[in-house]
């Protein structure tokens, strides 16, 4: 069975949905004939990675931004546990932010991208199991392949997704990031964290938490330059409650990866966590950044699943 391509015309500020007939010849040159599909609203790729992975399709490839890639792995996840573990996830990185992928130290060239997926040559990434509350109250469940946040990544989401991106991705988020410190609150947090079987309880002071399978998000900050996507832990780390010029501070490291030496930030590993915000009067500020999405609030389970998903990439 062919490849299916699940693509997103909405990534990069609907960029992608104006290229991609241009993109067709040269990645069937490399792929081969392929199967287009193309996403029509919000987690329309959630239910069309799931049929394809269900009907037996080998490699769904998902062509757009980290919300895209998602998106696909929450459809291979909902087939995965009815059963089909077969499919892989290749990815056509086309959108914003493009965190995934400089985890997974994939090139970004439409050549380079096609070439990963033509080799065969898979590797096993960790999984998040998430239960969260939707903005509009409800309990919901979902799954993260990059990284989870809750506090002001959030807010930040919302508010990229109303930025104009004719100045760049970085730009873009850098401009985000700076309006929603601005807007943000600290939330104290209750903090139930598991590894292997050990459990601890704290609470957390902090206007941002992040629970870490892969190394980046928010274009290009690297949250967690210790995270291996492969080795069956999250790598927490609390960016802390301070003030907001010092906080800008803190967080203006995580380009370099410097600010996990900041005496504000805590570092531990978990594979299973479960956060409460304690202080409700934050929760319109205290948001979930779910691999780049806003999909809701706390209060949050995450659990681990090793090597759930085969993606074609590099080995690290």
């Amino acid at each position: 069975m062919r490849p299916l391509l699940i693509v997103n015309p909405q990534s990069s500020g609907g960029k992608t949905g104006k290229i991609f007939d241009g993109m067709l010849a040269p990645i069937r040159r490399i792929l081969g004939e392929v199967d287009v599909a193309r996403t029509e609203r919000a987690r329309h790729a959630v239910d069309l990675a799931r049929e394809a992975a269900l009907d037996g399709r080998e490699t769904v490839v998902a062509v757009g931004g980290d919300g895209s890639i998602h998106e696909v792995v929450n459809g291979l996840m909902q087939a995965r546990d009815r059963g089909a573990t077969g499919t892989r996830l290749g990815i056509i990185g086309a959108g914003t932010g493009g965190d995934l992928c400089r985890t997974l130290k994939l090139n970004r060239r439409l050549d380079r991208f096609c070439t990963a997926i033509a080799s065969g040559s898979a590797r096993p990434l960790d999984v998040g199991r998430i239960s969260y509350e939707t903005h509009g109250g409800e309990r919901a469940e979902a799954f993260f392949i990059n990284v989870l946040s809750a506090g002001m990544g959030g807010l930040v989401d919302q508010i990229v997704s109303q930025t104009s991106r004719a100045l760049g991705n970085t730009l873009a988020y850098t401009m985000a990031s700076l309006r929603g410190l601005v807007r943000s609150r600290v939330g104290r947090v209750r903090c139930v964290a598991a590894l292997r079987g050990e459990t601890r309880e704290l609470e957390l002071a902090t206007r941002n938490v992040a629970i870490c399978n892969g190394r980046f998000f928010g274009s290009g900050m690297q949250v967690a330059p210790m995270a291996r996507a492969d080795d069956g832990v999250f790598d927490v780390i609390d960016l802390g409650g301070a003030p907001p010029v010092r906080f800008a501070a803190v967080s203006t490291g995580m380009y370099t990866g410097s600010h996990i030496r900041h005496p504000d930030v805590r570092h531990f590993q978990c594979d299973r966590i479960e956060l409460t915000l304690l202080n409700r009067d934050v929760e319109p500020v205290f948001l979930l950044d779910v691999d780049g999405e806003p999909l809701g609030r706390l209060p949050l389970t995450v659990t681990l699943e090793p090597r759930a998903i085969q993606v074609l990439a590099p080995a690290d």
